[in-house]
């Protein structure tokens, strides 16, 4: 008897081992795509300042595309707010979403400014303006550095709680799927390019 409740514990003990360890695992993962998702945040952050910034050095030149320069300001809040409620719960496959909506948006404004800006070689030429233009191409490469590493910290959590036996403890703990930060628009997926010659 003394001997069948001995195994008993045992084998529940050693059960509450192995679940401990799985949630754990599950944790630590959970908190390295948390982790990345702030380092998008700190770059997006970065972007977000300079682009009220080069709307200014450009209203001075481009007088009469107002509403491009609108555009502009307009995509940079909403991506930002977007941002700001991303970073609040970045495990939220709604927020990531709605973060990488208003991203393709900023997106394509910012294209279109910088198509724009090839029309004006007064514009082009000003040093301000190619200072700024230096810098939102760093930050860009910067933002797609942190993105590969957020995709590549949340492929490593959805495999962990998709598979067996870790997807009853994922399950059991309710570990949410975590959303990929992918940009849709092709012309997105590459840094602006800048040219001053």
């Amino acid at each position: 008897m003394i001997i069948g409740l001995i195994i008993i514990i045992v084998i529940i003990a050693l059960l509450v081992g192995f679940v401990m360890r799985i949630y754990n695992r599950l944790i630590t993962l959970r908190n390295r795509q948390k982790n990345s998702f702030a380092q998008i945040d700190v770059q997006l952050k970065r972007r977000y300042d300079l682009i009220p910034n080069l709307v200014e050095t450009a209203k001075g030149y481009m007088k009469h595309e107002r509403e491009t320069l609108e555009a502009v300001i307009s995509a940079r809040n909403e991506a930002y707010k977007a941002s700001t409620q991303a970073a609040a719960n970045p495990s939220s496959s709604q927020a990531i979403k709605s973060l990488v909506g208003a991203e393709n948006t900023l997106g394509g404004a910012m294209g279109r400014l910088f198509a724009m800006v090839e029309s004006y070689p007064e514009l082009k030429a000003d040093r301000n303006m190619a200072q700024l233009m230096e810098e939102l191409t760093s930050t860009e490469n910067r933002v797609a550095f942190a993105r590969q590493a957020y995709n590549d910290a949340v492929m490593n959590y959805n495999t962990a709680r998709e598979k067996f036996p870790d997807a009853f403890i994922a399950n059991m703990f309710n570990f949410q799927e975590a959303e990929l930060f992918v940009i849709e628009e092709t012309a997105q997926r590459e840094a602006p390019k800048v040219s001053f010659s």
